[in-house]
């Protein structure tokens, strides 16, 4: 990845509205932070090689950036919330990639999924949005959608829960 492939990905996020973004391929893994008080219009990349273990950032404003070849995949763990703990019954419909989420084909048609809805494996849930690409998603569960966690229109991450689903 070239550095001005890197800038307009920093520029995307930064307008964005997304806190972190991780992308990671055979050849190299990057991992873009931003502090939720930093304003989009004022941010400023900072990169980085990564020497030691831990990033230091300078200044709290300014987006994190790390670029290292990629040897081990790096699993993250997110910590229990009380919100997890109620829901731990419910299966999450998942992104399977960065874009923007749409809960219908289009703005005058109805959405693919709703609360209260029964969903089959298979069946398209929403429709997500990248570089100028709609790819359907589709559910692995058969159940009940409980919860749509995301707001339509809105930019989603790599592995975002979309949807929670009782399973039937």
């Amino acid at each position: 990845m070239k550095a001005k492939e890197i800038q307009e990905l920093i520029d995307f996020i930064a307008h964005s509205g997304l806190d972190e973004v991780n992308i990671e391929t055979d050849q190299f893994k990057i991992n873009v932070k931003r502090n939720s008080s930093a304003h989009p219009k004022q941010a400023e990349p900072a990169f980085t090689q990564p020497a030691a273990t831990a990033p230091v950032q300078t200044n709290p404003t300014v987006p994190q950036v790390i670029a290292s070849p990629t040897t081990q995949p790096t699993p993250t763990i997110p910590a229990p919330t009380a919100e997890s703990k109620s829901t731990s019954s419910y299966v999450p419909i998942k992104s399977p990639m960065i874009g923007t989420f749409y809960r219908s084909s289009g703005p005058d048609t109805p959405s693919f999924v709703s609360v209260g809805d029964e969903v089959k494996k298979g069946q398209t849930v929403c429709i997500i949005e990248a570089m100028k690409l709609f790819n359907e998603i589709e559910s692995e569960v058969a159940g009940k959608v409980v919860k749509v966690l995301v707001e339509n229109a809105s930019p989603v991450e790599y592995d975002q829960p979309l949807f929670l689903v009782e399973p039937a």
